[in-house]
């Protein structure tokens, strides 16, 4: 019997031990079984939400091992080459960069500008649309105008005979049937000769030493909406938000896999999706934080007044959903007309902000639901007695 008392002074003693090593003196202990008060449940809330916080804004590794193989389904498929995915992504990422144009060519061109590019390319993608091309051949077609302004001096009544040439040049390399060059001819208002043009066609190739292997970024933005499900509204903004690369000249220094990475990232942010998952991470190839300086170019262009006609009308059309129309109403309602901010500042107030609308809009479906739920109860109960009173 004494045997037991000691047992349990000594039990006592380590308790107290215990106790006295987990907290400090000054501070009250809380039995495990103890339910807190409603203002520490409150406190203990917002302290599990911050945490919550801090979990998602850790940021995802496109090295780490955090995704899911999604081209294991494709093994059925022999034109999607599942088992060469990884290796032909890659190598497009290495050639990609033999097929950039210097970023300040501009700067040895005596008589062009980055405006009157802006005016090429803008007229480019109205004739683009009239002949109902490829988005592949957009992309070449400036790419090839980049990269051959690179490399010579062009007057600048020889700067629409360049990017017609340009785009007969990309048309016959991506198109099933291409259009002929007496269609450019009248497109450009006859104001060169088809000797020109074909002759225009040699000297660019030869310039460029026949080097058409750029890597669409139109490939990427599909790699990557893989990842995303193939969101169709995700991918058609995207697609709006990447070709302001066609048009914008900030964005010529820009390599295709980080501009379909980066359009992706926007458009998602601009949908109420804020979080760059591991299958986005690893999928684009970016981190999120890479994307951010490249999507903040595309916001300022959104938030200037609108100089490319063609192209904001043609993103205005409901066959691309009106992205143009959606992307700048998104940005106006929360930065002032030709402002230029700075997403790295702002995002993570931005994305508190998306939270919270999500919270808001959960709370009125659960609400909604509530009330159906009565109201379903309610008719129930009415029938029930009604036929009781029958009977």
């Amino acid at each position: 019997m004494k045997r037991e008392e000691d047992d349990d002074e000594s039990n006592r003693v380590s308790k107290k031990r215990r106790t006295s090593s987990e907290a400090p003196e000054d501070l009250p202990t809380v039995e495990e079984d103890e339910p807190l008060d409603p203002e520490s449940e409150v406190v203990a809330a917002k302290i599990a939400a911050d945490l919550g916080h801090v979990i998602e804004e850790t940021e995802a590794d496109p090295e780490g091992d955090q995704w899911d193989d999604l081209d294991a389904d494709d093994g059925d498929d022999p034109l999607m080459v599942s088992e060469y995915v990884l290796e032909i992504f890659d190598y497009l990422k290495e050639v990609e960069q033999t097929t950039m144009p210097n970023p300040d060519y501009m700067h040895s061109q005596k008589e062009l500008s980055w405006k009157m590019r802006g005016i090429l390319t803008d007229w480019l993608v109205q004739v683009h649309v009239r002949f109902r091309l490829l988005p592949e051949t957009l992309f070449l077609c400036v790419n090839l105008i980049d990269r051959f302004l690179s490399a010579r001096v062009v007057s600048l009544n020889k700067l629409q005979l360049v990017g017609v040439a340009c785009m007969f040049i990309a048309a016959k390399f991506e198109e099933i049937v291409s259009p002929s060059v007496s269609h450019f001819l009248h497109c450009a208002d006859s104001s060169y000769t088809e000797a020109e043009i074909l002759q225009a066609e040699r000297y660019i190739l030869k310039t460029l030493d026949y080097n058409l292997s750029y890597p669409n970024p139109v490939h990427f933005l599909r790699r990557v909406s893989k990842a995303d499900d193939y969101n169709v509204k995700v991918r058609t903004l995207g697609k709006y938000l990447l070709e302001i690369g066609i048009v914008e000249w900030r964005l010529v220094a820009c390599p295709p896999s980080l501009m379909a990475a980066a359009a992706i990232w926007l458009a998602r942010l601009a949908l109420g999706l804020e979080q760059w998952t591991p299958n986005l991470a690893h999928y684009s190839s970016y981190a999120e934080s890479a994307l951010i300086p490249t999507a903040n170019l595309m916001l300022n262009y959104i938030l200037k007044t609108t100089d490319h006609e063609s192209f904001h009308k043609k993103y205005a059309s409901k066959r691309f959903l009106k992205s143009s129309v959606y992307m700048r109403e998104w940005a106006l309602e929360k930065w002032q007309e030709n402002c230029r901010v700075n997403l790295k500042e702002e995002l993570p107030a931005l994305k508190e902000q998306i939270r919270e609308a999500r919270l808001e809009a959960e709370a009125l479906e659960g609400a909604h639901e509530t009330v159906e739920y009565v109201e379903r109860e309610d008719v129930d109960a009415s029938r029930s007695k009604a036929s009781q009173h029958r009977w």
